[in-house]
């Protein structure tokens, strides 16, 4: 049977999330795993990390806008991980919390985001996360819903190559790049 690629025109339609400052939960924290980064002209392996929030503007669908960013794992005194952490918890960590940090302990919890809007190709708009905040005093606390985190989430396939689901993104069922035709 034919395996058919086509353009897919459902980018088109994305609408990012409003730019503006948003209160905000967060839904989840995805390991991403390692993965290989370029920056600098240099590439090499890191473990990354994706936390996902809810704002409270709804789409047209009436469900929340998400938004996300992606972290190296590290809570080195130069990682945006720990930047942002710190900004979002109000407070520097403490010795003991930079000796092991549980980013599941993020999920649900309260923060006021600034999203701005960044221009993408093909001009197209991305909902990036400029800054995060700790929630004020007074302001009304969001709750996570219409959301399934994405360990939670069930896959469809079934089938396994040498133990691995096919639907594992580290999958790659034995293929090099000498054995592609092109």
């Amino acid at each position: 049977m034919p395996i058919i690629a086509k353009e897919s025109s459902s980018n088109r339609d994305f609408i990012p999330a409003p730019a503006g400052v948003h209160p905000a939960v967060c839904c989840d924290v995805v390991d991403l795993g390692v993965l290989e980064v370029t920056f600098g002209g240099k590439t090499k392996k890191q473990h990354k990390v994706r936390v996902v929030w809810q704002i409270e503007e709804v789409m047209a669908d009436n469900k929340p806008y998400l938004v996300q960013k992606r972290y190296t794992l590290s809570l080195h005194e130069k990682a945006a991980l720990r930047k942002d952490l710190e900004s979002w918890r109000g407070r520097p960590f403490t010795p003991e919390e930079l000796s092991g940090f549980d980013l599941e302990n993020l999920i649900a919890a309260p923060a006021l985001l600034n999203v701005v809007h960044n221009p993408g190709r093909e001009g197209g708009v991305f909902a990036n996360i400029a800054s995060i905040m700790k929630l004020p005093k007074g302001m009304t606390q969001l709750t996570v819903h219409d959301y399934i985190r994405v360990c939670e989430r069930k896959t469809e396939a079934t089938e396994t190559w040498n133990g691995a689901p096919v639907t594992d993104p580290s999958w790659d069922g034995g293929i090099t790049d000498d054995d592609v035709p092109f």
